[in-house]
């Protein structure tokens, strides 16, 4: 094992010998601006307490210069991750000088030159442990400290951290900016971001607390800052979670920074939060990815108390602050913003996530067994985002709202800047409460899997409830009829169960949903008779149920046991009808999907034909200017991609014959480009033509997509191989150049480098950072048509590392399903 990949005992150990108290970090990032300049100069001095003789210090960089303990300098022992220390004294100030690399990777300091104005911009990313990939630290969040950064930049450009700058030193073309020190923080949370941003202030006062805002970007994509918006959501997060945790906001000013090149959708880090540039859409945007966005950004800030004030032990307990964020960002979105379908959305798409990840072979409990952070890497999954939101909406249903809320604030004062683990939490809920929280834990947050709920009615007629993996649940059983037409529920059965069979009694209806009002966490099944009232009439219910039965019928298809022919007729019918558009965009994601993988290959092309058809005709027939109208635009340019008889419309759109209402945006016209190029009917010239109208960073990385997806096995080959070989691909470009090799399903042109694959994968995983070699290994996965040369590498690799061999057991799983549910179709 690389010693880059700390363990959870290795970690314990140092924690229990070295008290850490404060950090001091200078970083030279003056030469940024430089492209021929790889390094940054960073000077970092520890103070710490020590009961043990030696340490080490985690460091991932290019060099390491000097080292000094006590004023005494050391032989530097560094072996590329770790520098040992040794003759420490019961306090130790230790300072470490050394050069870290930029990146392209977006771990650790990313590095991006905007070509629109050519001017660099830096902003770092850390989660779980890539603070060691910019300064020397004790990598492992139970080591908190108070963090000085002091950052030399050029002049005129915006240097931001956690803290704001207590003073601010010109001298020539460089400036010196000191920030405040923390108040005690985890490494993984500390920040930097530098460049020529464009910022947008604002303030938020409740009481005596004045709070400043700031929210940043590229200047290139300022037009596009919907900044109001922004801070209007901030300032109403933050009056809700004052109010809510009962604790003030602690980290002085709120800056929330928009970054290119970005690998998660946002970070915490308290103070400058971090947000992927894809929440700024370039044009058209729906009211569901703004609501999106707003649910994003206050999950960033439930962190501020759940994640940054109280900090988990080990990464075992990563769901005490990811599952608490989750659930926050839709009950916050819910109660204190007008984004009120937070709930519908949470129910039909991002539960889907945590059903399709808690059905793998991988699947854990919410505390997991972390072992090292190679593993910690891999457990921001659906399991500890989604599930652990969706069990604590459970656990607000069993003890109550009011009683979760006190036990958080309990939680907060028992344990601000410190860090915490299950137990901790648990003993302040029962508090509050007075509910066995314990007995819930071990049935909810201590196993894996999920259960399956159906009804069951005997010969004379008597109905039980039936439940596979027995848990106990809370639900409201709700009864639908038909009312003039439409789905009306009138009357509903609450129960909590248990066994594996528990009587229901109801009188016969139209439509049962099992899970109504979305109480619980489980696969619910629609009989027979539900399902002939949804398909008449699905589009007549009111939004949460309908997320609800939508959730159903993919389960169902995923799972075998609702013929995908069926599912794709029950999209047809009333997804032209969705008016949630976040149902709708799901929706379509789904449909979409079931196609590639689920329908046969003998009858994939016709099927392909008919989704394209419906897309093209929902989009006739939408509102003017509608959010329907663009998502069906989208859908329509995806299909384009796999159906060469769509190039005709495609173009049409592209040459701006376009449906009343319709903004064809930059990305829109990527997507419409790309699916031309895809089906052979767009060439290099269009693409260079494309990139003088949209010279953007994200029209570079579309125009690179467009290219390799040329439908040859030649370009497919060459982008292959670019893929694996060359090193100088950003995380984006990296990305774009798989895209071109899976660009519109042509297994014909790249089903001879499926040996290949297997033949790369552990190499890359050795020698690429554990971000790129996992797109490497997710993205070029095989869809081949049996299971022989996966089940092949598992069976020679057993000793490969376990995080590599989770990815592909994991991917092994999805294509046995994919055959599977093809080979069910009738």
């Amino acid at each position: 094992m690389s010693s880059a990949n700390l363990t959870r005992e290795e970690t314990s150990a140092r924690s229990a010998g070295i008290t850490l108290h404060s950090a001091r970090v200078a970083l030279d990032l003056s030469g940024a601006p430089n492209q021929e300049a790889q390094t940054f100069e960073v000077t970092t001095t520890l103070i710490f307490d020590a009961t043990v003789a030696a340490t080490w210090i985690d460091f991932i960089g290019e060099s390491v210069s000097a080292v000094s303990v006590n004023g005494t300098e050391q032989e530097v022992r560094y072996d590329g991750a770790r520098l040992s220390i040794s003759g420490l004294a019961a306090s130790n100030t230790v300072v470490v000088t050394a050069h870290g690399r930029y990146s392209r990777s977006g771990e650790g300091l990313h590095r991006f030159v905007d070509p629109v104005d050519g001017e660099t911009y830096l902003y770092t990313q850390y989660e779980p442990a890539d603070s060691r990939r910019v300064m020397a630290c004790f990598e492992q969040p139970d080591m908190k400290a108070s963090y000085t950064f002091v950052v030399h930049a050029p002049a005129g450009w915006q240097v931001l951290s956690n803290q704001s700058a207590v003073s601010v030193r010109t001298a020539g073309e460089t400036q010196t900016v000191e920030f405040a020190a923390t108040l005690p923080l985890s490494s993984y949370i500390t920040s930097v971001a530098a460049g020529p941003y464009h910022r947008v202030e604002g303030t938020w006062t409740r009481g005596e607390q004045t709070v400043e805002l700031g929210v940043l970007c590229r200047p290139s994509l300022a037009e596009f800052l919907e900044a109001d918006e922004i801070l209007d959501v901030t300032r109403q997060g933050l009056d809700f979670f004052t109010d809510a945790f009962d604790f003030a906001y602690p980290w002085g000013k709120y800056d929330q920074i928009f970054v290119p090149e970005y690998n998660l959708g946002a970070m915490e880090n308290p103070g400058l939060v971090t947000f992927a540039e894809a929440y700024l859409s370039r044009g058209a945007s729906t009211d569901a990815q703004r609501g999106g966005r707003a649910n994003t950004i206050l999950h960033e800030m439930a962190h501020m108390w759940f994640g940054d004030l109280v900090t988990m032990r080990w990464w075992d307990d990563l769901w005490l602050k990811e599952s608490f964020a989750d659930y926050m960002g839709a009950h916050a979105s819910v109660a204190a913003t007008r984004y009120t379908d937070a709930w519908v959305r949470f129910a039909a798409n991002r539960k889907t996530w945590a059903y399709q990840q808690d059905q793998l072979p991988t699947t854990h409990p919410i505390v997991a067994d972390i072992t090292d952070l190679e593993a910690a890497k891999l457990n921001f999954d659906g399991i500890t985002y989604a599930k652990g939101a969706a069990v604590l909406k459970q656990l607000v249903a069993f003890v109550g709202e009011e009683a979760f809320f006190d036990g958080a604030r309990r939680y907060f004062a028992a344990h601000a800047y410190g860090n915490t683990t299950l137990e901790d939490l648990l003993v302040q809920l029962e508090a509050a409460s007075g509910r066995d929280v314990r007995a819930w834990s071990r049935a909810w947050l201590e196993t894996s899997g999920m259960s399956t709920l159906w009804i069951e009615t005997d010969a004379a007629g008597g109905r039980a409830l039936v439940q596979t993996e027995p848990r106990p649940h809370r639900l409201r059983v709700g009864l639908y009829d038909f009312v003039e037409g439409r789905l009306t529920r009138r009357d509903a059965v609450e129960l909590d169960i248990s066994d594996e069979r528990t009587p229901l009694m109801f009188e016969d209806t139209d439509l049962v949903i099992i899970n109504d009002d979305d109480l619980t966490y489980a696969k619910a099944r629609i009989d027979e008779r539900s399902l002939a009232a949804v398909e008449r009439s699905l589009s007549t219910l009111e939004p949460l149920p309908r997320a609800l039965i939508w959730s159903s019928l993919w389960n169902a298809t995923r799972d075998g046991e609702l013929v995908v022919a069926r599912y794709l007729a029950i999209v047809t019918a009333h997804a032209p009808a969705e008016e949630n558009i976040g149902l709708l965009s799901g929706v379509l994601a789904n449909a979409a999907y079931a196609i590639g993988h689920y329908i046969p290959d003998a009858v994939r092309a016709e099927q392909r034909q008919v989704w394209a058809e419906t897309a093209w005709t929902a989009l006739q027939s939408s509102e003017e200017g509608s959010d329907a109208q663009l998502s069906w635009a989208r859908a329509f340019a995806a299909a384009a991609a796999y159906d060469d008889s769509c190039s005709g419309r495609a173009r049409t759109l592209l040459n701006g014959d376009v449906p009343a209402g319709l903004l064809v945006d930059p990305d829109l016209r990527w997507a419409l480009l790309t699916a031309l190029r895809t089906t052979g009917h767009a060439t290099g010239e269009d693409i260079s033509a494309e990139l003088e109208r949209d010279a953007t960073a994200s029209g570079h990385t579309a125009a690179m997509r467009a290219l390799w997806s040329k439908p040859t096995t030649e370009s497919r080959g060459a982008a292959w191989n670019a893929a694996w070989q060359d090193e100088t691909l950003s995380n984006d470009h990296l990305s774009a150049t798989i895209g071109g090799v899976r660009a519109g399903g042509r297994r014909d042109l790249i089903e001879n480098l499926d040996s290949d694959y297997f033949e790369r994968i552990l190499g890359a995983w050795q020698s690429r950072s554990i971000e790129l070699a996992r797109r490497l290994v997710l993205g070029l996965f095989p869809a081949s048509e049996n299971l022989a040369l996966v089940d092949a590498w598992l069976a020679e690799n057993e000793a490969a590392p376990a995080a590599l061999r989770r990815l592909i057991i994991e991917q092994r799983d999805h294509l046995a399903r994919d055959l599977r549910v093809r080979g069910a179709q009738s």
